[in-house]
């Protein structure tokens, strides 16, 4: 078998197969490295305060760099717009959030969501809204900080339970029962507010941890154009073998030919004599 691997007609062959093979395993290498890549986790300093306009823009989705940034931005509370948002965990215990319709110092002066603060029951929650509602009607300018995080999904009530409690920070359902909100701007992310008003608890709000998430997709076609690479070798040494064990029946059978023809002329040869 030896003697047919190093003929030229297979040698030609296994350079094209390790041709073959050989760029086979650069787009294994490269899916390798895009999956390595979409692992790699992006530093950011979400606690270093950014200006709210730099980091989003009203009615585009906010960045995935800009999930929990923390925030500054300047404008005035919209009093009588307070929801309370029932369900909220704070330390492991559900309670309220109270959150307020603010509207950014910007032209048109487009609004966001912004959670004061948390309650441990729905009386208390109701309380404090009122309060504020009654506060923020003067409108006056002031600058809020807190953490920037993404629009949550509207939620329907469960069967059994009040029809119009709110669970989610849903911006889209926010606007709906805002008064005078027409057809103005809005972010699509809502704030968590840093200072609770009197009355309220501080909502925990912790820097958030980055998730390593590898790309499994591009692992799995960096290891199937592994397996193509060897098979590209192991096709090669297929061919060798069938070759290898062609010749060798033909010479097994030429074999058998030629002592079958011998006893036939030794019997020939007896006759004459």
């Amino acid at each position: 078998m030896l003697s047919i691997m190093v003929r030229p007609r297979w040698i030609l062959a296994l350079l094209g197969a390790l041709a073959v093979a050989a760029v086979f395993a650069l787009l294994g290498q490269w899916q390798l490295k895009s999956a390595m890549e979409s692992g790699e986790v992006e530093e950011r300093t979400t606690e270093v305060v950014q200006p709210l306009t730099e980091v989003a823009n009203p009615a585009d989705p906010i960045r995935q760099t800009a999930t929990g940034q923390m925030v500054s931005v300047d404008g005035h509370f919209i009093g009588g717009d307070e929801q309370i948002i029932a369900g909220r965990l704070n330390g492991g215990v559900a309670g309220y959030w109270v959150v307020s319709h603010f509207a950014v110092e910007l032209p048109d002066s487009p609004g966001i969501p912004v959670a004061r603060g948390w309650a441990a029951d729905a009386e208390t929650a109701e309380q404090v809204a009122a309060t504020l509602a009654e506060h923020d009607s003067a409108a006056e300018t002031i600058s809020i900080t807190g953490r920037l995080l993404p629009s949550e999904g509207p939620e329907v009530p469960a069967d059994g339970t009040d029809p119009h409690e709110m669970r989610t920070v849903a911006v889209s359902a926010l606007i709906n029962l805002w008064s005078d909100f027409d057809n103005q701007s809005v972010y699509t992310a809502y704030i968590v507010g840093a200072d609770a008003p009197a009355g309220l608890a501080e909502i925990d709000s912790p820097e958030p941890n980055p998730e390593i998430e590898l790309n499994w997709l591009n692992i799995f076609y960096a290891v199937e154009w592994a397996v193509f690479a060897g098979f590209a070798v192991f096709l090669w040494y297929r061919l060798v073998r069938d070759a290898w064990e062609r010749e060798r029946e033909a010479a097994e059978e030429a074999a058998a030919q030629d002592a079958a023809v011998t006893p036939a002329a030794d019997e020939s040869l007896s006759e004459r004599a």
